[in-house]
């Protein structure tokens, strides 16, 4: 008997040749945040997105979203080149492809553009969206299944106002929002940051997970220093102490406490990952679109870490509600995901940019219900918010 293939019994279905792909608009939006964002390198009160639309054949429209911190001080990229990579490459590279074929469409943006991680990580997340939308399946169907609806959620604590950060984050325990918080140091002297870590640990008490995020500022000799003092602390994880080239060096950091290391900006690739596990850099890996290219490739990440002994971190980069719920498509259908995620963007933002998207109860963010990402956008913010020309 003839075995039939299953997809050329669906291309024989008006409904199926209908996920063409009919069109892309991008558009910048520079939204406002509720306080001050400082990194080690950086520091923002308005946080820069790149929106994508995707239109299909039978009408239906598809959301993305890019998310740079600062221009291209984090990463190379910059929502100017983003749009510009965008607009001029990676959406002219898939006019007319079958938005379903998402295998064969990264391989078209690869093939496009080398890197541009977030330009394409944009690009596949509104075809997840359009597609879940026209075959009524949340995205996370078409990854594999979810297996669960909600991830512990940890919030940081960035202004470098021990004062400010204590009561902010009293706030969140109160409403139930958050009770895992995130410090980010590195951009004032070690000591200094040292004193304002022990000012917010003893605010809020032995009961409340505090991580550090050192965001690269240190040499492997600081480190060697003033790790102790973490461990004295309570910390519970410490997220890239040392510049992301320094891979060995790192391991010998790690090495060294017993509290676990966690990479972020150090591992990119699959390889930068296997590289990472070998060394005994990291025990724990910061998941992000930003750096993986897209949810396909995410999770093909979150396997090699797995494989490698690392333990699964759900990093963010400001994502509005977007940008998280895309995060969350692949990290709800992850087996494990060790330490839940930090998926907190919307939170930081004057005013998000959808009306309906992830949600906020119990110390977790819930994943959005509904066809493709289950977004519904604030038009009228968007259009307020996007940037001229």
């Amino acid at each position: 008997m003839a075995l039939v293939e299953p997809m050329a019994v669906l291309d024989e279905s008006a409904s199926w040749r209908d996920l063409a792909v009919r069109s892309f608009a991008s558009s910048i939006i520079d939204a406002p945040t509720v306080r001050r964002h400082k990194l080690s390198n950086t520091e923002i009160s308005h946080q820069n997105y790149v929106l994508v639309r995707v239109m299909l054949e039978n009408g239906v429209e598809g959301y993305g979203e890019a998310s740079t911190l600062g221009g291209p001080r984090w990463a190379e990229e910059s929502v100017e080149s983003i749009k510009s990579v965008i607009d001029s490459y990676l959406a002219p590279a898939l006019a007319g492809c079958h938005a379903a074929s998402f295998e064969q469409n990264a391989i078209r943006l690869s093939k496009a553009a080398s890197r541009n991680n977030a330009a394409k990580a944009a690009i596949e997340a509104a075809l997840f969206d359009a597609v879940g939308k026209s075959l009524g399946l949340p995205a996370p169907a078409l990854l594999g299944g979810a297996v669960r609806s909600s991830l512990s959620i940890i919030w940081a604590l960035a202004s470098g106002d021990a004062g400010q950060e204590i009561e902010e984050a009293k706030k969140k325990i109160e409403k139930r929002e958050h009770r895992r918080f995130k410090v980010k140091i590195g951009f004032a002297d070690p000591k200094t940051d040292i004193q304002r870590l022990t000012r917010i640990r003893t605010a809020l008490g032995p009961d409340v997970e505090v991580i550090v995020d050192v965001n690269q500022a240190w040499s492997e000799a600081t480190a060697m220093r003033w790790l102790p003092a973490f461990d004295e602390l309570g910390i519970s994880l410490i997220e890239q102490p040392l510049p992301a080239a320094q891979i060995e060096q790192l391991g010998r950091i790690a090495a060294r406490t017993s509290i676990p290391v966690m990479v972020d900006e150090a591992v990119f690739t699959s390889a930068d990952i296997i590289r990472a596990g070998q060394a005994g850099a990291g025990s724990v890996i910061s998941l992000k679109l930003v750096k993986s290219g897209g949810l396909l490739e995410l999770k093909r990440a979150a396997g090699v870490a797995s494989a490698v002994g690392m333990e699964l971190y759900g990093g963010c980069l400001l994502e509005s509600g977007i940008g998280a719920a895309a995060h969350l498509a692949v990290f709800s259908t992850l087996p494990k995901m060790e330490w839940g995620t930090e998926q907190f963007g919307p939170k930081i933002l004057v005013n998000d940019l959808v009306l309906e998207g992830p949600t906020y109860r119990d110390f977790e963010i819930h994943l959005p219900e509904g066809p493709g990402l289950g977004l519904v956008l604030d038009e009228d913010r968007i259009k307020h918010l996007t940037r001229a020309g």
